[in-house]
């Protein structure tokens, strides 16, 4: 090595130092600090997000409420006793994922409830769909019975078990979705062609 390089004639080569353990080998490549913003220079990682409450699937064969607990929610238990439209529509909304919205749902509801004055027909179908939803039980017989021989004691258990699930019955699908993922929002609709 001395005939090689004159420089290292006649001394030790230095001693190389120590590599930290929490440190990768070095490959040439630059890398930058993982807080480091190329406009801000160095930024402070953002504080940790609380967990947001998400809907839960609860246990099969569970319904949480029984049908004649209508007094654990008394404002709901009135308002579907005075206009069960309301609470069928955002049921329907709900169950539906959002393909429907709770007005257009509502109002079918009322359309059929005034022609045949049974809108127990069209909301028995919506049980069914949410017993199906979260597995549970047909009871305490079938949900078309169940609807036309209480239809209010029904519609009232559906909207607290959804209630009970994490959903705020208030806000609709779209809401409730917005409320779980925040800060993800639909692409803005932009028409295409040239326009004057």
């Amino acid at each position: 090595m001395d005939s090689l390089n004159p420089y290292f004639a006649g001394k030790s080569p230095p001693p190389s130092a120590p590599l930290a353990f929490d440190q990768p080998p070095a490959t040439g490549i630059p890398v930058p600090h993982p807080n480091y913003n190329y406009v801000n220079n160095f930024q402070p990682p953002p504080p940790p997000q609380p967990p947001r409450p998400q809907p839960q699937i609860g246990t099969p064969g569970n319904w949480s409420t029984g049908l004649c607990d209508c007094c654990s929610d008394v404002p709901n238990c009135c308002i579907t006793c005075w206009c069960p439209c309301i609470t069928f529509g955002q049921i329907a909304e709900i169950v539906d994922k959002g393909s429907t919205s709770c007005g257009a749902s509502g109002a079918l509801y009322a359309l059929i409830a005034l022609v045949t004055g049974c809108g127990c027909l069209y909301s028995c179908f919506y049980r069914s769909r949410m017993r199906r939803q979260y597995m549970l039980p047909e009871n305490p017989c079938a949900d078309c019975c169940v609807h036309f021989c209480c239809e209010c004691c029904a519609l009232c258990q559906e909207h607290r078990e959804l209630k009970n699930r994490g959903f705020d019955m208030s806000i609709g699908w779209h809401g409730n979705m917005e409320r779980q993922n925040p800060g993800i929002t639909m692409a803005p609709n932009v028409q295409g062609g040239m326009s004057r």
